[in-house]
């Protein structure tokens, strides 16, 4: 994982200019800074070491071809796509990034559709620009604008002083310089659907575990974060499988329910179990710091990031890598307003829609808050062979009726390895869980008046309630760009 920033264009920024954006970015991969400059081009990568530790570095460069890149994310498939090139092309490292340059070289703009992983990236010779962002946009990737110049960044906050215009890069797409953006990636339209439950039970399984055993792909430590919910506990179990000595991470405020059923879970794994309890001051001492790194103000998500922020910092005391059970709400229809659903097809589409959202809200919130602390988050329900395999299931078999609770095909596909009060759960949010989801919208009750909330919205500040603009007012103070409010996604309806 990385933080990666690129400028291109007739008289890219001065070099100063572009260590000081680069340099909010450090955060993102503190192991490593590279830079390369050649002509219209800049490129600039801090670099979390993961995979080859000593010599994969960035920029990537080919420089008998002229041709430069930069990558954040993993590239889980690499070892297969390196084979075709192992006599034709001189690999400087073992790192799984490098690939790019090869494959760009043979394939052009056909290369995004042979990449299996999580990425954001840009390929360069300096004369065109060619950039892409991963199917579900489990990494982030931005854009902007100044003069002729084109500015990439993974983050906001690098391009906040710097350029005009700044717009979320859409996942799922390429770009290249002169042609604008290209889908090359769309969720499956299903006609039929796979209906014998046995079978379902046997995909599930066996296609997750092997999302989780391909994300096991590092040279340093693996963890998992455990919250006690269904979720985590499932992809907990599936590594446990493969990894003797697995740590796994919790945290709430005292008495919480998630941290007594994580305990109940990494005693039955054997995993060597991490957990912090923390007070209801210093969730208010954090949150500056969280909207800084969240880089939004909605509130359903500021209230899930501060214990992912709290968990991630936990975390990178012992791991770099971590699994994180997000995605299995979206493809199972486990949130609990889709209980209200009787038509199987309206809940299919309701599922498509929300993964389509991932993108800038849970996802958005497991990558900030894990790199906020250098940590890679991976995200095994998010594989794109076992989402097409959940959307090709018959949706009447996700129905809370059918079974008389949510998420019933993935309980009973896992339910022999966890205890069977783990498996059978009720369904919390990740804050409710951890018994914090109300802490910080009563604070703001009392420390905004309706007065203030109603001045706002006349004043056209984009917020809906009194804890919005107390996160609002915090979010303005770090990203006073014009643009920024436009980009912050925001959960519809009942989500929560």
């Amino acid at each position: 994982m990385c933080g990666i920033l690129g400028v291109f264009g007739k008289n890219p920024t001065n070099k100063s200019d572009f260590e000081i954006m680069l340099s909010k970015l450090a955060h993102r991969g503190p192991d490593e800074t590279g830079i390369v400059r050649e002509n219209n081009l800049i490129l600039g990568h801090q670099r979390l070491a993961i995979v080859d530790v000593s010599g994969a570095h960035q920029p990537l460069q080919n420089q008998k071809n002229q041709l430069y890149g930069i990558c954040n994310g993993e590239i889980y498939n690499y070892k297969e796509l390196r084979e075709r090139f192992d006599s034709s092309y001189a690999f400087r490292s073992q790192g799984d990034s490098e690939v790019l340059l090869p494959l760009y070289q043979e394939l052009g703009l056909e290369l995004t559709n042979h990449l299996d992983g999580m990425f954001s990236f840009i390929v360069s010779n300096g004369k065109e620009l060619f950039a892409a962002r991963d199917p579900i946009g489990i990494k982030p990737l931005y854009y902007g604008s100044i003069g002729e110049c084109g500015f990439f960044s993974s983050e906001i906050k690098a391009l906040i002083q710097y350029t005009d215009s700044i717009q979320e890069f859409p996942h799922g797409h390429y770009y290249k310089s002169g042609e604008g953006f290209f889908p090359y990636y769309n969720l499956p339209e299903n006609s039929s659907f796979i209906t014998d439950v046995e079978v379902v039970l046997e995909k599930i399984r066996s296609c997750l575990s092997l999302s989780v055993q391909k994300r096991l792909m590092s040279e340093v430590p693996v963890g998992v974060f455990l919250s006690g919910g269904l979720d985590s506990s499932i992809i907990a179990a599936l590594m446990a499988e493969r990894l003797p000595q697995l740590h796994s991470f919790s945290v709430g405020l005292p008495n919480s329910p998630d941290l007594k059923a994580a305990r109940l879970v990494a005693e039955h794994l054997g995993t060597i179990h991490h957990e912090y309890i923390y007070t209801e001051e210093e969730m208010e001492a954090v949150l500056p710091d969280v909207i800084y790194y969240l880089e939004s103000y909605d509130p359903a998500l500021v209230r899930s990031a501060i214990p992912c922020y709290l968990v991630s910092r936990l975390a990178s005391q012992y791991v770099k890598v971590v699994l994180t059970g997000e995605g299995a709400d979206e493809l199972f229809a486990g949130y609990s307003y889709f209980a209200n659903y009787d038509d199987a097809i309206a809940l299919h589409q309701e599922s498509i829609s929300i993964l389509k959202g991932l993108h800038n809200l849970n996802l958005q919130r497991v990558d900030r808050m894990t790199m906020a602390h250098s940590l890679e988050g991976r995200v095994p329900f998010l594989d794109t062979e076992f989402i097409e395999l959940c959307l090709s299931i018959d949706p009447a078999l996700k129905l809370h009726k059918t079974y008389g609770t949510e998420k019933w095909l993935l309980r009973q596909a896992f339910a022999d390895k966890l205890p069977e009060e783990v498996v059978w759960r009720e369904k919390m949010e990740f804050a409710q869980g951890c018994a914090s989801s109300t802490i910080l919208s009563d604070r703001a009750k009392t420390s905004i008046s309706q007065a203030e909330l109603d001045e706002a919205r006349r004043d056209g500040f984009p917020v809906s309630s009194k804890e919005e603009l107390f996160y609002y007012r915090m979010f303005q103070s770090h990203f006073p760009h014009p643009d920024v409010a436009n980009l912050i996604g925001k959960w519809q309806g009942t989500l929560h």
